[in-house]
């Protein structure tokens, strides 16, 4: 491995690390986003597309912020690791393989929700998760194929 090849590499663990810290934070601790224990009851959502179709009819009196920040955000948190991914494990170099494990995080985070009584298990933010996920992995796939067209097939 070349010397750029490894400080590249470096520097996108970093930045992978970095952003699973950040993540951790606000998907469990964040108190701007209602991550406190003070609730103790179970909150879940088992009916695909139920908390999707709320946000969006009852955006009006949600707010604008409320329902970005739970459909976009849901797919942009997920985006770096649908993006991160495929640098770290050449199986994860297809679609499919960065997409399900999208989904697989995105079920551990749901049943640490769940479990600790912090947030809610959602099904809803599996899809949107997920999606994310597979949006990072559109990015990555784009940035790989820009540098092949600039340097040639000799770029991963």
């Amino acid at each position: 491995m070349d010397v750029n090849k490894k400080k590249s590499r470096t520097v996108a663990g970093i930045l992978f690390l970095t952003y699973f810290l950040v993540l951790f934070y606000f998907l469990f601790f964040s108190e701007e986003l209602g991550r406190t224990y003070s609730e103790r009851a179970y909150h879940y959502n088992l009916v695909p597309f139920k908390e999707i179709g709320r946000f969006i009819r009852y955006r009006e009196v949600l707010g604008m912020k409320a329902v970005l920040l739970n459909l976009a955000g849901n797919v942009v948190a997920f985006m770096p690791f649908g993006t991160f991914l495929p640098m770290f494990s050449a199986r994860c170099r297809r679609m499919f393989a960065t997409v399900w494990y999208s989904f697989e995080l995105s079920l551990v985070v749901e049943l640490i929700q769940l479990i600790t009584k912090v947030g809610s298990f959602d099904v809803d933010d599996l899809l949107l998760n997920t999606v994310g996920g597979m949006f990072g992995f559109v990015i990555y796939a784009a940035v790989v194929q820009g540098r092949r067209k600039k340097h040639g097939n000799k770029t991963t």
